[in-house]
Formats: structure tokens, sequence, C-alpha cells
């Protein structure tokens, strides 16, 4: 018996890297209809283009890569908001489990957003200069924040080739310096950037006990905790952690406290449809390791070692977000991060993590007794791996 079959619709998109994620680019307007705005159409459309959920995790019959660095999504459209050029929608799409986390945002993908938006023609051309540099103005609607996109530009167009390299990111691109304006504090929640009100807290771990942890809502909820207290050094890579299922489950479990405790969510259960966030990072004083790439990181080189779990797994190098929590972490007396840093004020630090070093800027200051980071600076790159159309069974 024959069976007529709908053919695949076909999607406008782009397949872009940013920092050291990749992920699939719409603009709102050539979504189908019913995926224009928030909802179960729009999830099952993204999960089908990335092949999750996927028993298997491998995203074979998906454009996912099967980590949480290749698993994602974002929508762009005309800006809602005055004085901003493109708004920017991020979903981190689960590999194994049928749901798409809007909870917070990709620090690296933003990144790319600037050079989509120029390229894709949100930015009026005569806006743009011959040669130079062009700040794209990106409201990232996941927390409701600014973050402006130094895109350098050639002749009118986005220069993406360059000499800049990026530990994680194997071949060296141009250099777009992003800056995540007003951090802290994470939008949705509209708390403030510590929100238990302690630089640091002891918190109960069911089955493991009690840690010291900063918990900080900057760039993204994070959950820092001493690598000594949980038997780490922080020079760990990737396969001394996620190959280790108790490791991980571990992990979780802290995750889950400091969820609990930041009143990000009411109960444990809720946190298996916010992987996305808060991140669980651990942090160490600057050590001698040799990174994934097999390049040596010496001490000297660096403030601290931090390693950083995303959506259950050890990052393979350093979530924009996170880097951004670390940033504004060190810059303020007392955290752990601080204190792993050798404590004291300061305004930039360089952190070591699986596949280098990465430097983030971050000035701290106390208005009204509350402490308030007005913005975050680092560099990345980007580059379009892919443009065309996606294809989706429907």
């Amino acid at each position: 018996m024959t069976m007529t079959q709908k053919p695949q619709i076909k999607i406008a998109a782009t397949y872009m890297r940013g920092g050291t994620s990749k992920g699939v680019f719409f603009r709102l307007e050539d979504l189908p209809a019913a995926a224009q705005k928030p909802g179960a159409a729009r999830d099952a459309l993204l999960m089908r283009v990335i092949g999750s959920p996927d028993p298997y995790s491998a995203h074979i019959d998906g454009m996912g890569g099967a980590t949480s660095s290749t698993s994602k999504c974002v929508i762009i459209s005309k800006s809602t908001q005055p004085g901003h050029d493109v708004d920017y929608l991020y979903g981190q799409v689960s590999i194994d489990k049928a749901f798409v986390d809007w909870s917070g945002n990709c620090g690296n993908l933003s990144t790319a957003v600037g050079p989509f938006a120029i390229a894709n023609g949100f930015i009026d051309a005569a806006r743009l200069p011959k040669d130079g540099v062009f700040a794209v103005k990106v409201w990232q609607a996941n927390i409701g924040k600014t973050i402006i996109c130094h895109v350098p530009i050639v002749n009118g167009a986005v220069q993406e080739i360059g000499d800049f390299e990026l530990d994680g990111v194997t071949f060296p691109a141009a250099e777009i310096v992003l800056e995540f304006i007003d951090p802290s504090d994470d939008g949705d929640e509209g708390g403030s950037m510590f929100p238990t009100g302690q630089l640091v807290d002891d918190l109960e771990v069911p089955g493991i006990g009690t840690l010291k942890a900063t918990m900080i809502s900057a760039g993204i909820p994070t959950v820092f905790v001493n690598a000594a207290d949980i038997g780490y050094t922080g020079t760990e890579l990737r396969e001394a952690i996620n190959t280790q299922p108790a490791a991980l489950a571990r992990f979780e479990a802290i995750r889950i406290a400091g969820a609990l405790r930041m009143g990000l969510i009411k109960t444990p259960e809720e946190a298996l449809k916010r992987q996305h966030t808060p991140k669980i990072a651990f942090v160490a004083p600057p050590t001698d390791y040799v990174a994934s790439s097999g390049k040596k990181i010496m001490t000297s080189e660096i403030d601290l070692c931090v390693r950083a779990l995303s959506m259950g797994k050890l990052h393979h190098a350093m979530m924009g977000t996170c880097a951004v929590a670390i940033g504004t972490a060190a810059a303020i007396p007392g955290t752990l991060v601080n204190t792993a840093a050798g404590g004291g004020a300061r305004t930039a630090v360089r952190f070591g993590h699986p596949s280098g070093t990465l430097r983030v800027g971050a000035e701290a200051t106390q208005e009204q007794g509350q402490w308030v980071v007005k913005k975050a600076i680092m560099s990345r790159s980007a580059r379009v791996l892919m443009e065309g159309w996606v294809k989706v069974p429907v």
C-alpha cells in the first residue's frame, strides 16, 4: 500500500559559529506562522531542526552537534526596544528530552548576532562605514538586557577573516568585542546580583553536605563552589568528569540546591525543565595544566582556574555568559571567584578553562549597599558556516 507523505518544508536559515558555540539562526519573519510566536509549535519546530529528542544523543537526523555548545537556535527580529537594532531570542535545545529552555542567554552566540543582523538587512546600509567598526545594539529578549556587538566592517560588509585567536576555536577569525550592559541581575527574575544577599553562602546539598558557594546573577545565574571542596583541582578536562555518571549526578545535585536557594525554582523537579540555568562552576587558584589542545597553560598566564558545566556536562571551553559571571564575581572582593584569583579589587581577570584562557573585564561598584556592575567586556569571533534553508518534516 502506498501512502501519500507531505514534503518537507524549507525555512531560510544560517548556520553560524559564535565564540565557542554554533547554532541555527532564523529571521522571525521566515518561520512558519505558528512558530512566529512562543509556544509548542515553535518548540517542536526547533527541536526537529536540531534533531531532538534523540535517545542516541548523536543528532544524526538534525543540525545539532549533540553537545550543549551545538544544540542551539536563535531567532532575530527588528527590535521592539527604542535605541536597539535587533531583538535576539535564544533557545537551548535539550539533546535527549523534548523541551527547549528559554530561561537564559548564550553569550557565545551573542557574538554572531551582530554579523547576522548586518548581513540580513536589519541595519540600514547607509549607517555602515565603508571600513571600520559598527556597533550593533542588541536587545537580549530572554533576559531583558542590552548587548553591544562591535563588528569589523571591510568594504561595507562584515569582516569574518582575521588573526584573532580564541582558545576553544580551531582557526583564527576577525575579533568582535562584546559589551554586556548592566549584566548584574538576571532580568527575568528581577532580583539582585546576589539573590541570597550574601557573597558566600553555606549551601546544603542533599547527599553531599554543606559547601561554600557564591551564587550570582550576572550574565547568567551561576553557582560557584571551590574545586578543592568537591575533590577537584580546577585543572580537569572534559573526559575527567563527563565520563563519570556519579560525578555528573553530584554536580546536578549542587546545581539544584543552588537553584532553590537562588529562587529560580520552587521544587527540585522543576530543574528538569530548567537545565540551561543556573550554571554550576568550580574555581581554584592558578595552577599549571595542559589544555585539551595540548598547549601548556602556565600559572603566570592566569589569575585562577575555572571549570563550568552546561546542560549537565563539563563545557569544552567556557560559556560566554558564565564568563561574564566570572568577571563580575572576580571584581567583587570576598566572593569565591575573587578569593581564588588572589583577592582584592580588580577590573579584569584572565582565567584558565579546559581549552585555554580567556580575559574578561568588569568593574564593580557599591550603590546604596548593593554591588552593581555597569558592563562586562570580552573579545570573541564569529563566522557564517552555511546559509540557505533547513528542511523540516511536517
